[in-house]
């Protein structure tokens, strides 16, 4: 779907506080309620716009934030996936290219329970290796966009 500088700068405004009313995105956007509404189901409709989530600040989420680069044997990858699914502390899960296979979001509350979750993946059937990244900082979070 094609959409115009209108339609980004409302997935901008929605993308900074998704319970923004719409007559404020329409004034903000020099726009009658109506065309913002529509819009809005016409980026929805279309799959633009897939949903709306609930974002944590920083105190309420798991102190304790890790990026885990993992390396699987071939053709292990939905077993390895699976594992990792059934994981508490594994929040995301994405492939990449390069010299790792998959990058894994991990969070939780303490040191020891970190240390159990990072153990969990570095043992599961088919990694190979795995490098673990303790986040310290949040320098920039564009919320997911």
């Amino acid at each position: 779907m094609q959409f115009d500088e209108t339609d980004a700068k409302l997935l901008s405004l929605l993308g900074d506080n998704a319970r923004t009313p719409v007559t404020e995105l329409a004034r903000k956007l020099d726009l009658a309620r109506t065309t913002v509404q529509a819009r809005i189901e016409r980026l929805e409709n279309a799959g633009v716009i897939a949903g709306y989530t609930l974002r944590l600040s920083a105190a309420a989420r798991p102190p304790l934030q890790a990026t885990v680069l993992v390396s699987i044997e071939p053709r292990t990858g939905p077993a390895v996936i699976g594992r990792l699914r059934s994981l508490a502390g594994v929040e995301v899960v994405h492939t990449t290219s390069g010299r790792f296979d998959l990058l894994v979001q991990v969070s939780a509350a303490t040191t020891a329970e970190l240390d159990e979750t990072l153990d969990r993946i570095g043992e599961a059937r088919g990694v190979r290796s795995s490098e673990s990244l303790i986040h310290l900082s949040t320098k920039l979070d564009r919320g997911g966009r």
